[in-house]
């Protein structure tokens, strides 16, 4: 009996090792969608996140709706929290019912959770949110204050039948006894974010007024700029000439959206400003003007300031300019090997941007030398600019990227294909969906995506 017994124990255990080990099995061999996807419905809020954080590194969209579905049932502020602000991040629409219902039931959600909703909101200009959003600014409690200001603006500016009256409430909020000094300036540029000429007036009173503190005059000027009418531009011109040299660098950047003689003329001699912010601001209005007479100046600084930040506005305005002279002093500064790394960098950035058939093949080379001569900085700068350049040119560099490259190379060769539709090398791209590399196996997952070709 005992004999028969320990048989039979044996046999037992035989059967349960080889029941559970498929299970194993198979949970090992589980598809990434389908451990993602577990995640989402079982994950715990760090496990949410970290996955949050890789779709939003890989710039997939596939797996929205599960995660409108998992907020739509959950009041855990950090998932509300990661998912609003993944959503926000690129405007993309499906939450606002759940954003309205977080403020409308504020009582029961966390201050951060009514935050991530209000701003959710204001970036995706949800018309239906803009009651909900002044009724959290009535409440007055200064934890929502202003984000919720902020975000109003946003959503009035979504569309002109809501801008006006969204301008004229802000207006009215300003002015009001129980608004706090603290949160006008958001006011002041949540009225540019409307739109609306129906604050112009008022906020171009704020930008001359040399009473007024510097901070509140700055956010007047931006918020002017950002509605671009005319009536604003008076003011900005006069603060251009402006004693403090913020309110004096911010008017001159403000400037980009207008034209005119008297425009042009201030921006050029912005150039010769001492103060760094106030030749950045010079630049940024050329290139947002795409102001031809600013070249020259445009050059000096690219190759003399001695700020290199100023040099780093100057190339992108000479890049937006593009024409024959901005063109040939980027190529001037990107062929010469003694230019510092950065701004060869993004003068090869400008001049694939403008012509990149052309400078494809002298950025190879460059390329090429960077890594030979153990250049790191500068490779990896010009191997970004590749990445994020389209040309039917690049299909050989790309093909070469694809077989023989690190990891990092083989990831930009995959945004390289995914730009410029090479479907024609969906034979190297495919090996790459079951790389070692777990993030590059499913980067090559969505290239095929992308360029429609299946991944079997």
């Amino acid at each position: 009996l005992r004999r028969g017994g320990g048989v039979l124990i044996v046999i037992l255990l035989f059967t349960l090792l080889f029941t559970v080990t498929p299970v194993f099995a198979a949970d090992d061999g589980a598809s990434e969608e389908s451990i993602r996807l577990a995640t989402i419905h079982y994950g715990t809020e760090t496990e949410i996140a970290a996955l949050i954080q890789t779709l939003h590194s890989e710039g997939a969209e596939y797996l929205d709706d599960e995660l409108v579905t998992l907020v739509e049932n959950t009041r855990n502020r950090n998932i509300l929290k990661g998912v609003f602000t993944f959503f926000g991040e690129r405007a993309k629409a499906g939450l606002e019912d759940r954003a309205i219902r977080a403020i409308e039931e504020r009582d029961e959600e966390t201050n951060d959770t009514i935050l991530a909703a209000a701003d959710y909101l204001g970036k995706v200009k949800a018309e239906k949110g803009i009651e909900p959003l002044k009724e959290l600014i009535n409440a007055n409690e200064s934890h929502f204050m202003g984000t919720a200001i902020r975000a109003l603006g946003r959503a009035g500016g979504g569309n002109q039948q809501y801008a006006d009256e969204t301008s004229e409430y802000l207006v009215d909020l300003f002015s009001s006894p129980k608004t706090a000094d603290e949160y006008r300036r958001e006011i002041i540029a949540a009225l540019g974010e409307t739109l609306s000429k129906e604050g112009v007036s008022f906020l171009a009173e704020f930008a001359t007024n040399i009473e007024e503190r510097a901070v509140l005059r700055i956010a007047a000027l931006e918020s002017l700029a950002k509605i671009g009418d005319e009536g604003g531009l008076e003011a900005i011109l006069s603060a251009v000439a402006d004693a403090d040299p913020n309110v004096r660098s911010t008017a001159v950047t403000s400037l980009g959206p207008f034209t005119g003689a008297a425009v042009d003329k201030a921006i050029l001699e912005a150039f010769r400003d001492g103060y760094y912010r106030t030749r950045i601001g010079a630049a940024q209005a050329s290139r947002e003007r795409k102001l031809i007479e600013a070249v020259p100046y445009l050059k000096f600084r690219a190759e003399k300031d001695d700020v290199p930040a100023v040099k780093d506005e100057a190339l992108r305005a000479l890049g937006a300019i593009g024409n024959s002279e901005a063109i040939s002093t980027l190529a001037a500064l990107f062929t010469e090997r003694k230019t510092s790394d950065r701004v060869r960098i993004i003068a090869a950035e400008m001049l694939m941007k403008n012509d990149a058939d052309n400078f494809l093949d002298k950025l190879i080379v460059e390329l090429d030398e960077a890594k030979t001569k153990n250049q790191t900085p500068l490779y990896n700068g010009f191997l970004k600019v590749i990445g994020e350049s389209k040309t039917g040119k690049l299909d050989s560099l790309t093909r070469r990227f694809l077989t023989n490259g690190g990891i990092i190379e083989k990831s930009y060769a995959l945004d390289m294909a995914a730009n410029n539709g090479f479907t024609n090398l969906s034979n190297e791209i495919k090996p790459l969906t079951e790389d070692k590399n777990a993030s590059l196996a499913r980067k090559a997952k969505v290239t095929l995506e992308k360029l429609g070709i299946s991944s079997e």
